[in-house]
């Protein structure tokens, strides 16, 4: 049975463009077929910032979203945060996604897809994987990053169009974050 896997969008801006990159991946990791991939936009959670009375670790959920959330991410084996790069930094909507849970990210891997300017998002990617690793989720070191992302979207669709080089990035972080998931399952059970 294939694993399952959260392309998150990290991004709710207006005008954003995450979720074609989003779209763009899940597509790709449908047809590595090691996971059964899906699109989770944080921005459909609609979570304001941190909201919630009790610290995430105590798992003593208040407000519908934090609710809907939990669920939402508890599915996953694996993760894939795409993720813009906003100030030298990932974007403020993920922090705070990332930041309402505590027990359900635990002992699961995560790729990174960053995009940006020249720098391609690396350094969102580099901030995120700090931030991610204090949630006990692993960030694996494969990842794809997406420079000059504008010029990849179609203008008439919306649509994103890949290189071959990013196409080889999907496929090598795919076939290390299923490696990575499948040691990480007992943990995950325990």
């Amino acid at each position: 049975m294939a694993q399952k896997l959260h392309v998150i969008v990290g991004s709710t801006r207006p005008g954003r463009v995450g979720p074609s990159i989003a779209e763009w991946f899940v597509s790709a990791a449908k047809a590595h077929g090691a996971f059964d991939a899906e699109l989770v936009d944080i921005a459909d959670f609609k979570l304001p910032v941190l909201d919630e009375p009790e610290h995430p670790a105590k798992k003593a959920y208040t407000k519908d979203h934090t609710k809907a959330w939990s669920a939402k991410i508890s599915e996953a084996d694996a993760y894939v945060f795409v993720t813009p790069e906003y100030n030298y930094f990932t974007s403020p909507a993920l922090v705070n996604a990332l930041d309402f849970l505590v027990h359900e990210w635990k002992y699961k891997p995560a790729g990174i897809v960053s995009y940006g300017g020249v720098s391609g998002g690396l350094r969102a990617a580099q901030s995120l994987k700090g931030l991610v690793t204090s949630l006990r989720i692993m960030p694996i070191p494969e990842g794809v990053a997406i420079p000059n992302f504008f010029e990849h979207i179609d203008k008439a669709s919306g649509a994103f169009k890949s290189n071959p080089l990013m196409d080889a990035s999907v496929k090598t972080m795919l076939d290390e974050l299923a490696k990575w998931s499948a040691a990480l399952k007992p943990m995950r059970a325990a």
